[in-house]
């Protein structure tokens, strides 16, 4: 029976390499996937995933209104998918969570979602709710504070480094707008800030 999985971690944990890893696993082995990821990350190529350390590959993107159901089960139709991956899975809504349950349910294609808990502010994204209300795993990826501790929390920071404590949920950005943090140092950072 196919699985819907969430691994979860904090920015810079390496979430998009993990899935790259686990699309050149099934691929190595002759397997078909399917890649999905947000249109609305546009930090590298469109309709691409990349890694920090450089890896990458071509995805289906996705926004709000994408029926990611019909569409893997239509290229699954045509080729068999041994495994659906999708990348920043913290901006699916939840319909669109409902659906990648309904893949590894009733299509009995195994789903691997990727992304962040959390935002800036501590909040859980709807997507990331969703997974982890229905994933039958749930996974963290590890990722370290400046201390040693685990990372768990996202700092938000402007142009200067200082800490962000206010604004919208959906701020792209990488290593020049957010910083892991461990939950110490992130609610003193937002204390000092």
């Amino acid at each position: 029976m196919a699985k819907l999985y969430f691994y979860y971690a904090s920015m810079n944990a390496g979430k998009s390499t993990t899935l790259l890893q686990a699309d050149f696993n099934y691929r190595e082995r002759g397997m078909t996937t399917m890649l999905f990821t947000a249109a609305i990350d546009d930090r590298f190529a469109p309709g691409t995933i990349t890694s920090r350390i450089g890896l990458a590959a071509p995805a289906t993107m996705f926004d709000a209104t994408t029926d990611l159901a019909a569409l893997a089960a239509a290229r699954h139709a045509e080729t068999p998918l041994a495994c659906v991956l999708v990348d920043e899975a913290q901006f699916l809504t939840a319909a669109q969570v409902d659906q990648l349950a309904w893949l590894a349910d009733s299509a009995n294609i195994p789903v691997l979602a990727y992304g962040l808990r959390t935002d800036f502010q501590a909040r859980l994204f709807e997507g990331s709710a969703r997974l982890l209300a229905l994933a039958d795993a749930i996974e963290e990826i590890k990722s370290v504070c400046a201390c040693g501790r685990k990372a768990t929390m996202n700092l938000r920071i402007d142009a200067h480094g200082h800490p962000v404590a206010e604004g919208r949920q959906t701020e792209i950005g990488g290593n020049d707008r957010y910083v892991a943090l461990c939950r110490r140092h992130f609610s003193e950072a937002l204390a000092a800030g």
